[in-house]
């Protein structure tokens, strides 16, 4: 029997992540994939900022941004007008170091991932299928089986259900995946295109019968076009090809498809798994949730899972924390899934809906509100907070404790750019440790808690900028290693400080 601490079913990003930050840890991982090779296709391609901040961590924002596209700028159509325009730069403006979205295709970005894993000394097991497992108060016994049919097992600490929404693990748990599918069928494909919308910008647009969204790629040319099958080729039941697509949207805003590099379609799925965790088993990414395609968060949500997650499990491996440490994965991530499915689902209705009350609305009345709301710079920086998932907070947390200035303990810790010799307050965030932040002074006692906890302190010197972050002068921020704030205290005691690590049976060193 080989034994590890975390055994990860399934290696798309998810997993990939999962295993990437926890290797970074210390932490002994295996990653079994059932595909013989990874993906080849693009599948998901945008990149949200918030993911690109916990990236940063881990040493790859850099390297994506590199590699990938910059989406500065979407735009709305409806029939063949333009009814909103707006550049994503202005709108995230001073909230996030990178207020774009990134168009970086799957397939390139599971391989940088695989490529970066097995620089830590760790491969994809391939192709090797999670045959079942035995989950016990304080192990797992899971049994692997190769391209060959031989089975052996693996003992571990805990098992991380990364293997998408058919999946396995959450068959094995019984856990309930409720929700439903669009009766839609939709397309998507990856084309060479010419014509006035492949400018290197995001365009979304629809009519009373057809839908389109046309995300760049980074070679020119290239676009990922998303749209629905024209309704009498889905009743053929034959097998679709480009020439089934529905091309009325294509035509009115004179996209050009030169060529066609793949095609595929689908149904869109809403669901979510009534449970994330049964004991040492958990749930992430599409094995956890499953949505619609607005506003491209689905790879992006199961990322954040793989993150909030790593910690919590490097931590308890470690012994730097209790077992309950890990009770706070599930509430914290179940509720952003709850809300997302809704959100999106909402809008996807909308977009989609063939009720003659909501086609009016869509081709009248919605143009004129969007239009109006994102010519306000309050409604634009809500909308980029929303989109770029930098709105994610964790306040009911039982991690989370206090407030000082507008920072609440659950919070995501507010960008503060970096002045002159000065760096910015996320760099301290690539020690994927605890830490304390200090924005004014830090007193002498302060200090010297942090000194005896284990805590790197790092103080910043006050400035207006820190107070429109919402900071307070002089006040403590205690983080958790992911970004966001755990503890927040006005009064910077170093006795409450210690409570608070105390309490929760924390250890930071």
């Amino acid at each position: 029997m080989e034994d590890t601490d975390v055994l990860i079913a399934g290696a798309g990003p998810t997993g990939l992540v999962l295993a990437l930050w926890l290797v970074r840890q210390g932490v002994r991982v295996r990653i079994v994939d059932q595909l013989p090779l990874p993906g080849t296709t693009s599948r998901a391609i945008a990149v949200v900022p918030r993911t690109l901040e916990l990236y940063r961590q881990l040493g790859l924002a850099d390297t994506l941004v590199e590699r990938g596209h910059i989406l500065g700028a979407l735009n709305l159509w409806v029939g063949a007008e333009r009814v909103a325009h707006a550049r994503l730069g202005e709108m995230g403006e001073g909230i996030s170091p990178y207020p774009f979205l990134l168009m970086y295709p799957q397939d390139e970005h599971e391989r940088l991932l695989i490529e970066r894993l097995e620089n830590e000394g760790v491969r994809v097991e391939r192709p090797t299928t999670l045959a079942g497992f035995e989950a016990h108060d304080d192990h797992v016994i899971a049994r692997l089986s190769d391209a060959s049919g031989n089975t052996r097992e693996c003992r571990s600490a805990f098992l991380a259900g990364c293997d998408g929404a058919r999946s396995t693990v959450r068959s094995a748990l019984e856990i309930e995946f409720a929700g439903g599918t669009y009766s839609h069928l939709f397309y998507v494909a990856d084309v060479d295109a010419s014509g006035p919308l492949a400018n290197g910008e995001l365009h979304i647009a629809f009519d009373e019968t057809d839908f389109l969204g046309m995300f760049p790629l980074a070679k020119k040319g290239r676009a990922r076009l998303i749209g629905t099958v024209r309704q009498d080729a889905v009743a053929r039941a034959e097998a679709l090809t480009w020439d089934d697509v529905s091309s009325s949207a294509l035509k009115r805003l004179h996209v050009d498809v030169e060529r066609v590099n793949w095609f595929s379609t689908y149904h869109v799925h809403h669901r979510v798994a009534s449970r994330f965790r049964a004991g040492r088993v958990f749930l992430l990414g599409d094995a956890a949730h499953v949505h619609s395609p607005v506003g491209g968060q689905g790879m992006n949500t199961g990322i954040g899972d793989a993150i909030n997650l790593a910690w919590k499990l490097a931590a308890v491996v470690h012994e730097r924390a209790p077992l309950g440490l890990l009770d706070s994965y599930e509430p914290e991530r179940i509720a952003f899934a709850r809300r997302l499915v809704k959100t999106t689902d909402r809008a996807f209705q909308f977009v989609t809906s063939e009720s003659p009350l909501v086609k009016r609305a869509r081709m009248k009345l919605a143009p004129q509100v969007l239009s109006a709301l994102l010519e306000r710079r309050l409604t634009r920086r809500w909308a980029f907070r929303t989109v770029s998932q930098t709105r994610i907070e964790y306040r009911t947390s039982p991690l989370s404790q206090g407030a000082a200035g507008r920072v609440h303990a659950g919070d995501r810790l507010p960008w503060l750019p970096g002045e002159g010799r000065e760096p910015d307050n996320f760099e301290p965030l690539r020690s994927l440790g605890w830490q304390l932040h200090v924005y004014g002074q830090a007193s002498a006692p302060l200090r010297a808690q942090a000194e005896t906890l284990g805590l790197s302190l790092h103080v910043f010197a006050w400035r207006p900028a820190a107070e429109r972050a919402g900071f307070e002068e002089n006040a403590a921020y205690l983080l958790r290693p992911d970004g966001y704030v755990a503890y927040a205290d006005s009064e910077a005691s170093p006795g409450r400080l210690a409570e608070y690590l105390g309490s929760r049976g924390i250890r930071c060193r």
